[in-house]
């Protein structure tokens, strides 16, 4: 199982890790809780999904927010940020994307998710697009994000 890979990989690293959620509304923060132990790597995660939430919680700039959109990897890179220190962790990814059936654009279709993956030498992001409705949307997003940061403490 990914969860208790990435598990595995935090516990022989001794690496905590948090989690900003926003269209996979606390999904992969559930898999990894479903992880006996999990609090032993696992600091916790923000469901994010408003922008209030996103800058009240996690300290993003409303003005990035306005400027970018929330759907965008700057907005995903200032949330995985404020996760990583507002959790007090080594890791944080956050996902922020469009999962449907409304809320798109031209420009950001349903599908479109930003990630962003936080350590303490810097941060990084990724847009993916997923396709086959919400659901689809909202579970090819959690496991993305879970692939990422196992693939992420594998090559540290």
């Amino acid at each position: 199982m990914l969860c208790k890979k990435l598990g595995e990989l935090c516990v022989a690293k001794n690496m905590r890790i948090a989690l900003a959620e926003s269209c996979t509304g606390g999904n992969v923060s559930a898999l990894i809780t479903d992880v006996a132990g999990s609090s032993n790597w696992f600091n916790g995660g923000a469901v994010v999904y408003s922008n209030v939430a996103k800058t009240h919680l996690l300290d993003v700039d409303k003005k990035l927010i306005e400027q970018d959109g929330a759907v965008s990897e700057t907005t995903a890179k200032a949330m995985a940020t404020g996760a990583l220190h507002k959790f007090h962790a080594d890791l944080a990814v956050a996902i922020t994307g469009v999962a449907g059936p409304q809320g798109d654009t031209t420009e950001k279709p349903v599908g479109t998710v930003c990630f962003a993956l936080a350590d303490h030498k810097g941060v990084d992001a990724k847009t993916m697009h997923f396709s086959s409705g919400r659901e689809y949307v909202r579970r090819s997003a959690s496991f993305f994000a879970l692939e990422w940061m196992v693939m992420h403490l594998s090559i540290q």
